[in-house]
């Protein structure tokens, strides 16, 4: 019913929001004599924080036309090369024939879109072959494509890693970081020759008993009874989805912003002040961040739900009882993917300790495969996005990637080797695995 009221209560916003557009336009318009007066700028500053307070933001685009190999400018092409009900496969592909390390980012789904991860992708693209996971909305898939859940989760993943073979890497986001882990697991206990090379988790609960933050309170404060009645809802007949039962993004949203209320008022305040005073930079980038941060999507009321009990309240995996479809996930079974962590010290929503967790799981892999950072003054957006991200922590990933990439390694050996006169067995593999 809440769902419902939402999408009645937006229909009935209708005509408010056309009207507000309609005088936002008129007194920004170059030939309007009031769009050079602050009386005709305030006029537009509130009639476009009416409208954008009352929109629904669409999904967002990645818009990555070329990325910067070399010096050089490189076109890139985004195409949907695997499909599920729930996710495309999203494939960077850079106009090169430049060979780099393959990477799967696996994106969140926990309520943005995976365009969240537009910085990460970006910096990752000069180094390496990009695909991400593009998580679909829960409203717009039918009913008859069946039910999602934690185990559908890493069902998938596993799956995708078949779909791109071995040597692959993957970087998981934070909270793909438990089914991940336990699809790498999976793949190692059946001995699975495309194992990744290499796992990257950032900022993902692991443990959620290491230094709860509010967002971990607040997933053990109510029996499991509560979440299903009160945030699960049925996606309206108005969507693809109908019948389907949810946790609306819309409620998400509410509770995004409910951790830090006062902050998202007062960035609205700043945008009607910046545009009140002709700063459009300002605004411009207010704009950019808040519409990629107002666009939600709406998960699968099965995957939320398990996912609340398993990580959150029973803390499955790190208490060895994890299962999925009836397998017994054991990351020590892990002895040929690498592993990585990365931390922030500031992260609010996943608290330091939580991560690193994963190194005491995956008992089994040597020093020389395992490596954990803690990025000091990095809160958790700040653990895959911007300036630190970019310049700081970025550096030890390419690095780690690649030290764990076979055909890497084996290149630089074949480079030895021909710079020594000789081939040798490195060439040979080299030979055996890319083309002539």
């Amino acid at each position: 019913m809440l769902y419902h009221l939402h999408e009645f209560q937006h229909a009935i916003l209708g005509p408010t929001r056309l009207w507000a557009d309609a005088v936002r336009t008129a007194f920004s318009h170059p030939w309007m004599p009031a769009a050079y007066t602050s009386l005709g700028r305030t006029i537009t500053a509130g009639a476009e924080l009416l409208e954008r307070t009352t929109r629904r933001y669409a999904k967002p685009q990645f818009d990555l036309p070329t990325t910067r190999i070399d010096g050089q400018d490189v076109a890139i092409k985004e195409v949907v090369v695997y499909q599920k009900p729930f996710c495309e496969l999203l494939h960077f592909q850079r106009q090169t024939d430049r060979r780099d390390p393959r990477i799967l980012v696996v994106a969140p789904m926990s309520g943005h879109y995976a365009t969240l991860l537009r910085g990460t992708v970006e910096t990752l693209l000069p180094d390496h072959d990009v695909y991400i996971t593009d998580w679909v909305d829960g409203c717009e898939v039918p009913l008859s494509d069946g039910p999602f859940s934690l185990d559908d989760y890493i069902d998938y993943v596993i799956e995708l890693l078949h779909f791109l073979g071995a040597d692959t890497h993957v970087l998981a986001v934070c909270q793909p970081s438990v089914p991940v882990l336990a699809a790498v697991s999976l793949m190692a206990a059946n001995n699975d020759p495309r194992q990744p090379s290499s796992l990257t988790i950032m900022g993902g609960p692991i443990d959620t008993r290491i230094n709860p933050t509010k967002v971990n309170q607040v997933a053990t404060s109510k029996p499991m009874s509560w979440f299903e009645n009160s945030v699960v809802q049925q996606v309206p007949f108005i969507h693809p989805g109908r019948g389907r039962k949810v946790y609306p993004g819309f409620l998400q949203l509410q509770g995004f912003m409910s951790l830090n209320p006062e902050r998202h008022v007062g960035e609205h305040l700043k945008l009607f002040h910046n545009m009140v005073k002709g700063d459009g930079d300002s605004a411009e980038k207010h704009r950019e961040f808040y519409d990629e941060y107002l666009a939600v999507m709406d998960l699968p009321a099965e995957y939320y739900l398990q996912t609340i009990k398993s990580v959150f309240q029973d803390h499955d995996l790190p208490e060895g009882k994890m299962t999925s479809r009836g397998r017994k996930i054991d990351p020590s079974l892990i002895q040929h993917t690498a592993l990585m962590t990365i931390e922030g010290e500031k992260d609010d929503i996943t608290g330091v300790g939580q991560t690193e967790a994963a190194h005491r799981l995956c008992s089994s892999l040597p020093e020389s495969m395992r490596k954990h950072y803690l990025a000091e003054k990095v809160g958790h957006y700040g653990v895959f996005n911007g300036r630190r991200w970019r310049e700081v922590i970025y550096p030890n990933v390419r690095e780690f990637i690649r030290t764990h990439d076979k055909l890497t390694v084996l290149a630089d050996e074949a480079h030895k080797l021909h710079d020594k006169g000789g081939v040798g067995e490195p060439v040979r593999r080299l030979r055996e695995v890319l083309p002539a």
